[in-house]
């Protein structure tokens, strides 16, 4: 599957293959990556039989496991990974494809899979859909659905960093257990050395393995003081929230067959509001408020970074009684500046007609 660039080598897109309609094919390369996870992992305590059961996976990734294998290993916990792993990989298997796989778990109400393996599949599916991509700003904005964002205030610009990478950052500053001893020790300062992705980082984006430590600007909107105290406004081009409408696009349409248009927007005057999707937990909630007319607080308020809009290219793949109407997209933080995009919620709440 040749690529304009080698991103996201953490995904285990080499492992994958593609069917006739564009769909990722689970190959035992692909659940030999799985396998290697951390959580996956041997540790100095595994068992003989733990030891045994991984490495006979390893050279054989699809093989059957005998319930009698699992209930060898000793430790009750390394036994309930590799049950939810085999659960995982056979399911996987049997639906054929990622995406179907992921459709047929959101659609059932039951998800009983750890949120890493989730994640791994959307990480997966992205990187196919941005297999021909040549924007850094949309490559970066597709990571906030599979990996949470810090989002802060600087200088008049919204910047969103990865949490993880921020997290390490401030518990080792990047120097792994020495740096954590010599900041508990007060030795070292934290010092988080995080670029804004722009036009002079593109490059370093696609060819750096460490990218998730790019900001990513989500500033839609530039405020330009002219003199005589006017001000002048112009949408940023290079907007997070652009590239992330994107994404978002192609995230529907690949895994629905739908066309959509999706723009961010700064407010809903929409008197015949009638449907709007939370793109995470924050944002759902309080676009039900603001629906029903319930009051909601000057503090959650500002945790709303952007609402979007989306139009069907063709109207007659809606529902009729909302049919040609604009359905409403959210993005919210939760109290502590977290952003949690829930991808699954644009598959499972679009008003779709039924023959969709």
């Amino acid at each position: 599957m040749p690529s304009l660039h080698d991103f996201w080598p953490d995904c285990g897109f080499t492992g994958l293959e593609r069917n006739a309609r564009g769909w990722l094919v689970p190959t035992a390369a692909y659940v030999q990556w799985l396998l290697a996870r951390p959580e996956l992992a041997l540790v100095a305590e595994s068992c003989a039989a733990e030891i045994a059961l991984h490495e006979s996976l390893a050279a054989d990734p699809l093989r059957g496991v005998a319930p009698a294998e699992l209930q060898a290993l000793e430790d009750a916990d390394a036994l309930e990974n590799y049950a939810v792993f085999l659960r995982f990989r056979d399911a996987l298997c049997a639906a054929g494809t990622l995406e179907a796989y992921y459709l047929q778990l959101m659609r059932s109400g039951a998800v009983n899979v750890p949120a890493v393996f989730i994640d791994a599949l959307v990480q997966a599916m992205l990187r196919n859909l941005l297999n021909d991509c040549n924007d850094a700003v949309e490559a970066r904005a597709a990571e906030m659905l599979f990996r949470p964002q810090r989002v802060t205030q600087q200088d008049g610009r919204m910047l969103a960093g990865d949490r993880a990478t921020l997290d390490m950052f401030n518990e080792t500053a990047g120097l792994g257990e020495m740096g954590r001893l010599l900041l508990e020790s007060g030795a070292l300062q934290p010092r988080i050395e995080l670029q804004v992705l722009g036009a002079d980082t593109d490059a370093q984006y696609w060819q750096d393995s460490t990218r998730y430590r790019f900001l990513l600007d989500l500033t839609h909107e530039l405020t330009q003081d002219l003199s005589h105290g006017l001000t002048f406004k112009m949408t940023h081009s290079r907007s997070g929230l652009k590239g992330l409408a994107r994404v978002l696009e192609r995230w529907v349409a690949h895994l629905l067959g739908v066309q959509v248009r999706i723009e961010p927007a700064h407010q809903i005057t929409d008197s015949a509001w009638r449907w709007h999707v939370g793109l995470d937990v924050e944002s759902t909630a309080i676009l039900n408020d603001l629906y029903e007319d319930r009051a909601v607080d000057a503090d959650r308020m500002q945790r709303l970074l952007s609402l979007f809009t989306l139009t069907f290219a063709n109207p007659a793949e809606m529902r009729a009684d909302v049919a040609g109407k604009p359905v409403y997209l959210g993005l919210a933080t939760t109290a502590d500046g977290v952003v949690r995009i829930k991808p699954q919620n644009l598959l499972l709440n679009l008003p779709l007609a039924s023959s969709v």
